[in-house]
Formats: C-alpha cells, structure tokens, sequence
C-alpha cells in the first residue's frame, strides 16, 4: 500500500509540472495562459512559439502521463496502476504548481493509456487523428480520440480498472473543453488548416 501511495502522490506531483509553460517560456513565446486559448498545452504553445516547442510539449506532457503509469502496472495491482495512471491527469488539470488551474490533459491521459495498452491507445490515436484530420478542429479529435478510449479499452479486453480510468480520463478531458464545446456550437472555434 506505501508502494501504491507514493507512486500515486509522485504520479499526480509529476502530472502537474507545467512544461507548456515552461516550453513557451524558453521558446520566448510568453506566459500560454496569458495568449491564444489561454491553454498551457501543446496546441495552445505551438500557436505561441512554434511547431518544435508544441511537439516537445506534447511528448513532455505524454511522458509525464506515461513514466508513472508504467511503473505502477510493473509493480502494483490493476486497480492501482489504473488509479495511478488516472493521477496523472488530475495533475495536469489541477496543478498543484499553477493554483490548480492547468491544461485539458489529452496528452496526459494518451501518455497513462499508452503505458497500460499500447495497441488499444494505438487506436485511440488513430481516431483522435481521423476525427482531428476530417473537422479540421484538433477540440473535436481530442474529445472523440479520449471519449472512445473506454469502448476500445473495453473492446479490446482490457482490464475493468483500466476501462474505469478511462471512462474518468474521458469525463475530466470532456469538462476541460466546455469552452471549446461552446466555440464550436457558435462557429468560433479555430481551425488547424
């Protein structure tokens, strides 16, 4: 159970290192918060300093989801690899270091489900890239890439706590783009293309 605890306290401390800022930050593209979507994620950065900062955001923010989430299912039972990997997110969302206000946590929770299921979270991907690709809106292939993870998770038989996580990944990354949700309805939203 110590074990299990402070691989979950480290997974959550880990999950809230802000790099989207700390990237923008060292590219000289400002505070992420304070411009674009005032998100601190790879999108939002990669607006603000350029296509390199946004991807080494993206695979800080993938790894910091990943690390302790492959750990946890090498040593702990299911259901606390699960709820590890589920940390993580939470840390990213609500940051410890930024007065628990961060990101949307999408490369957060791919980084945690790629540790567990690498093929299932290889899907996932496809589908978050399709969807992405097809709206020209990557809002739109995030909700739709972490809200199908549970249905994959489940069709490829996975775990019944790793399904759970997901289904809670999902929920957490749904409530993080209620502003995304309504720039879309009102044909606000920003496109890639």
């Amino acid at each position: 159970m110590l074990l299990f605890l402070g691989l979950f306290i480290g997974s959550y401390l880990l999950g809230s290192v802000p790099f989207g800022l700390a990237v923008t930050r060292l590219a000289g593209g400002g505070d992420p918060r304070r411009a674009g979507s005032g998100n601190i994620g790879a999108t939002n950065v990669a607006r603000l300093a350029g296509k390199a900062a946004g991807v080494a955001t993206l695979l800080l923010d993938a790894g910091k989801g990943w690390l302790p989430a492959y750990l946890a299912w090498g040593w702990l039972e299911p259901w606390q690899a699960a709820a590890v990997g589920l940390a993580a997110v939470l840390g990213h969302i609500f940051p410890i270091y930024l007065r628990f206000q961060g990101g949307k946590g999408v490369a957060t929770a791919l980084g945690a489900m790629l540790a567990a299921a690498p093929l299932a979270t290889l899907l996932v991907l496809v589908i978050l890239a399709g969807i992405a690709w097809w709206t020209t809106h990557m809002s739109v292939g995030s909700l739709a890439g972490v809200g199908s993870a549970p249905l994959v998770m489940l069709f490829l038989g996975q775990p019944t706590p790793l399904v759970l996580s997901t289904v809670g990944m999902a929920l957490l990354v749904v409530w993080r783009h209620r502003e995304n949700l309504t720039r879309l309805r009102q044909g606000r939203e920003s496109s890639f293309r």
